[in-house]
């Protein structure tokens, strides 16, 4: 073992190195990790982030503040943001983009587009006859999709994040509406790819705020379930939210919490912006009254006016949920003449009558979507901004029966907050306490194809099938894979929204187009041909729906099986045994279904209808590739539609059933066990030795997209590339006017100097002059001239001037670091002159320090008073006008090599071991009392030459110090020691004193 350990001693060294290394540059890594998230309102969004040592935070913005307008001013030559935008809305409203969000995935013909129009008629929406979409048309020049606006915002809000984190941010979690459909998922994804944001995540608001409510609560959540209600009324819609939280087990990390969505309920057009357009109606109403006499333009006709109005109603709002009435007052309104009037809450309750109303239907929606009752919600919460207002508390309040609303979470930043925890877990450089979150589907998604059927003898006939891929309220991400057996050549299958019955009809309008692909496949009939041997098990259609509620097609494959004969004496004992193990946890299945908890659904035959009998032959196996937690069984999610999912316990045994040969009957189904393991017959004992060989080819698949056809890839870049330049444009134009800034500061900065006392003692009236007539120059070139100068040109011209006045601010400079530097330089001289006195003192026997390193101390000691005397001599025969020759850098110098000598001799002190003492006649060392005095000791004896310690010392009498001569030292010095302080006696009287901190 001795002779291991010697051979291992010398490597680690090289492993620490190494671990060091590795250590150092996943540190260095670590400081340029952050990731970010934006909860994207229709009126303003917060911004989060995470970095290393700094926890979940909102983003204050250049205005600081962590509310932001979602609002661009888009100009010929520049672009504002955020406040900066919302100012320009009453200068410029045509320019002025808000609430866009409204117009994303939706075609032309769309009510909301329509909605947009009337609502904001200032704004010319043109129509693109390639996607039916439409887009902004500011000027003949600028024309913006809402995505290439929407990246204009996210672009934005990274910028806000990364000067707030001081280091780059790509990756981001960002909220959408949980009513959103796949089309305008898609679109707010086009949007951030063109802001070149990596999108870790798109999580629907109500989740985000579920989830932030839930982590600061993990305490209180545990085995029994709570369910929660989420009411977010924002600005531009309504959101209601059922949330059931507990602990669950999980593989990886044990109990942990969960929140689970079970029922969602919304109105896309409930908000506070509707609220807002009824006052601005108001408004605009009485003043137009209050000129009726005067043959004035109706008001409504003013885009200014009315963005001046808007913005009024949104104060008067804010105003009347806290006070019964107030006064409306806009200076200028409309041809310099002000609007002044009085609304009470009363009547702002009025105008709002039939909104309040529908306060009431998301909730009906989400317990219906729930399968639940009001009394089975232990809690209702408020998110968002409009329910602040009075009358909708009161009107939700009534409508749940509740004693009171819970108001215990921030209204706006709930839903920040809790998406940057989730890009925290989702990011790899951070590591936080597991919360699993369940999504719920909102709109059902199912598969329709259509094949040939022989129902009688010679007759066929088309029948037109549905299978349900992701039924509603299920939980996602998740995989699922349905195969199709009945074809052998090239078919297609379409992909379109399920049942949608729960939407009225004006949302199903809005909803838009309820087919969203169609499947193209080609290379079925050649896959056949090049394996005519084989046994078909279907064409596997892999479909995914991710975590951000995005569905795609990931491949389609055509799967072929056939049985490859061992020789049975070739099959050892250990490959019998692991057969036998397989068969018992399932083998048989195909590695599809083995995959994390696959479930196998039988495909409807006969009826299009959901619900009907089975037919074996078609199958759909659902995948469930998600890490679904252990839950218990009580606390099972709302049940799915037939078609869609089956019992745990059932997976295997119709798995295995589905993979058996048509030579079998389907009534063998019904025979395997609880746990899915049917008998063995003695036909299956003796093809044992035959093991079963699978064979995929890939399919060739051909999309077409029927919702909302994405943007091309020459488009998408095109689009990237605009967004660049107009970003390389507002850097290029904020390079330009700090420099101007700075140009002009400098100016009048030292004009103003050139008065100053300090300034004008070390300069003289000649070179003040020229300075000043300079500066004058360039500050009429800068008012004349300047407005079209480059960059280059600004810069350049600030660093002529800086040349011109270096030398005089050089010399004022200096002399406002000469008393603290020289006085620095005397206190180091002082203590190093008192630090090598005190060295010098120490005995020989006891002496640390080497005769060299006391001369070199003192050798340096020597040479900075010298110089620090010669240069200040030197500098007082110059004038100040002149550049001096006593400069703070070469004190700095001299100062820094004193202090290395003087550090250098402490540092051996520090570590100096004490010499051994002589002992006394016993053999043991002499150790004074700790109370003795000096003259109670002997003396220390110094051995003569050739002596050792174990030669007997001589003790010699005690010696009386004459007067004037040098004491003798009984006793090495103990510098620092506790107790008392060391003495020394005075070459006069003999009396011992105690020496001062400047002798040692």
């Amino acid at each position: 073992m001795a002779a291991t350990v010697r051979r291992q001693r010398p490597r680690r060294p090289a492993c620490w190195a190494l671990m060091t290394v590795l250590l150092a540059d996943l540190l260095a890594l670590s400081d340029t990790l952050a990731v970010m998230s934006v909860d994207l309102g229709s009126e303003s969004m917060k911004v989060a982030i995470v970095k290393p040592g700094v926890p979940m935070e909102i983003v204050l913005n250049k205005e600081s503040r962590r509310k932001t307008p979602v609002t661009v001013t888009l100009k010929e030559n520049e672009r504002f943001f955020g406040d900066s935008a919302a100012g320009m809305a009453i200068k410029n409203p045509k320019a002025t983009l808000r609430y866009f969000q409204h117009l994303l995935g939706k075609q032309a013909d769309n009510p909301h587009v329509t909605l947009y129009r009337a609502r904001f008629p200032e704004h010319e929406l043109s129509f693109d006859p390639q996607r039916q979409t439409v887009y902004f048309q500011i000027s003949p020049q600028l024309q913006f999709s809402p995505e290439e606006v929407l990246g204009m915002v996210l672009n934005y809000s990274r910028s806000l994040a990364e000067d707030f984190a001081e280091q780059p941010i790509k990756d981001a979690v960002i909220t959408v509406p949980a009513f959103f459909n796949q089309a305008e998922r898609r679109a707010v994804l086009q949007a951030a790819r063109m802001a070149g944001l990596k999108v870790l995540q798109l999580i629907n608001d109500n989740t985000a705020t579920a989830l932030s409510y839930g982590v600061f609560r993990r305490k209180d959540i545990n085995t029994t379930a709570q369910n929660v209600m989420f009411y977010d009324m924002g600005s531009g819609s309504t959101v209601c939210t059922v949330v059931t939280y507990q602990t669950v087990k999980t593989k990886e990390a044990g109990m942990q919490p969960q929140l689970q969505i079970r029922g969602v309920g919304f109105d896309r057009t409930l908000g506070g912006l509707e609220m807002e357009l009824r006052l601005r109606e108001h408004l605009a109403k009485l003043f137009n009254e209050q000129r009726k006499g005067q043959r004035a333009k109706d008001v409504r006709e003013n885009p200014r006016a009315m963005a001046k109005l808007l913005r009024e109603a949104n104060r008067l709002k804010t105003v009347l949920s806290a006070n019964a009435d107030h006064m409306a007052q806009i200076e200028g309104l409309m041809d310099d003449v002000d609007f002044k009037a009085k609304v009470t809450r009363v009547e702002f309750e009025e105008l709002c009558a039939d909104l309040f109303e529908r306060v009431p239907g998301p909730v009906q929606q989400a317990l219906q979507s729930a399968e639940m009752s009001l009394d089975e919600i232990e809690q209702v919460i408020l998110v968002g901004g409009a329910t602040r207002v009075p009358k909708v508390q009161e009107v939700l309040l009534k409508a749940v029966g509740k004693e009171e609303l819970g108001k215990n979470i921030n209204a706006d930043e709930a839903a920040a907050m809790g998406a940057v925890y989730q890009a925290a877990a989702l990011s790899k450089a951070f590591k936080v306490k597991p919360f699993v979150v369940r999504d719920a589907v909102v709109y059902p998604i199912l598969v329709e194809f259509t094949r040939e059927v022989e129902e009688e003898p010679g007759v066929r006939s088309l029948k037109h099938n549905k299978r349900v891929l992701f039924s509603r309220m299920g939980p996602y991400p998740q995989r699922k894979v349905i195969t199709f057996n009945r074809y052998s050549h090239d078919f297609n299958f379409h992909i379109n929204y399920g049942d949608l019955g729960f939407l009225g009809p004006e949302d199903l309008r809005v909803f838009g187009s309820q087919n969203l692909t169609t499947v193209k496949l080609k290379g079925v009939g050649e896959s056949f041909k090049k394996y005519p041997d084989h046994e078909s098990k279907g064409i596997k259609a892999h479909f995914n729906l991710d975590e951000s509620g995005v569905l795609t097609l990931d491949r389609v494959e055509s799967v072929f099986e056939t049985l490859v004969e061992d020789s049975p004496e070739e099959e050892s004992t250990l490959t019998k045994l692991g057969n036998t193990i397989s068969s018992l946890f399932g083998g048989g299945t195909t590695p599809d279904a083995k995959e994390n908890g696959t479930d196998t659904v039988q495909e409807e035959e006969e009826s299009p209808a959901e619900g009907s009998k089975d037919e074996p032959g078609e199958q759909a196996e659902v995948k469930e590739e998600a890490e679904a937690p252990v839950e218990d069984p009580s606390q099972s999610p709302p049940s799915e539609s037939k078609g869609d999912a089956v019992p745990e316990g059932e997976k295997v045994a119709e798995k295995e059933n589905g993979d058996k040969s048509e030579a079998q009957k389907p009534s063998a189904k019904g025979e395997a066990g609880p746990e899915g393991i049917p008998p063995a017959t003695e036909e299956e004992k003796q093809q044992k030795p035959a093991r079963k060989q699978k064979m995929v080819e890939e399919i060739g698949v051909e999309l077409v997209v029927l919702d909302l056809p994405d943007l091309l890839e020459d488009e998408m870049a095109r689009s990237v590339q605009k967004l660049q330049d107009l970003t390389l444009r507002d850097l290029e134009k904020q390079e330009r006017e700090k420099a101007a800034n700075s140009l002009e500061a400098f100016i009048f900065e030292t004009q103003d100097k050139l008065y100053h006392a300090e300034y004008q003692e070390v300069s003289t009236e000649e070179q003040r002059e020229e300075i000043s007539q300079k500066l004058s120059t360039t500050s009429t070139w800068l008012e004349d001239e300047g407005f079209g100068a480059t960059t280059v040109m600004l810069k350049e011209k600030l660093a002529e001037l800086r040349k011109l006045c270096q030398g005089l601010f050089f010399r004022v400079e200096e002399r406002k670091k000469w008393p603290e530097r020289l006085s620095a330089l005397d206190n180091l001289l002082n203590h190093s002159s008192m630090f090598l006195k005190g060295a010098r003192l120490i005995p020989e026997m006891d002496q640390i320090f080497t005769e060299v390193e006391m001369t070199t101390l003192e050798k340096v000691i020597n040479e900075t008073w010298a110089w620090k005397n010669a240069t200040m001599a030197e500098q007082a025969k110059l004038p100040a006008t002149e550049k001096p020759v006593l400069l703070s850098k070469d004190i700095e110098a001299k100062m820094m090599a004193l202090d290395r000598e003087v550090q250098y001799l402490l540092n051996k002190a520090k570590f100096a071991k004490p010499r051994p003492r002589p002992k006394d006649k016993n053999g043991t060392r002499a150790e004074p009392p700790l109370n003795a005095s000096t003259s109670d000791q002997g003396e220390k004896v110094i051995l003569p030459a050739g002596q050792t310690e174990d030669t007997k010392p001589i003790l010699e009498p005690e010696k009386v110090v004459p007067a004037g001569s040098e004491p003798v030292d009984t006793e090495p010095l103990e510098l620092g020691g506790p107790g008392a302080e060391p003495e020394q006696e005075e070459p006069l009287t003999g009396q011992k004193r105690p020496l001062k901190n400047d002798e040692l």
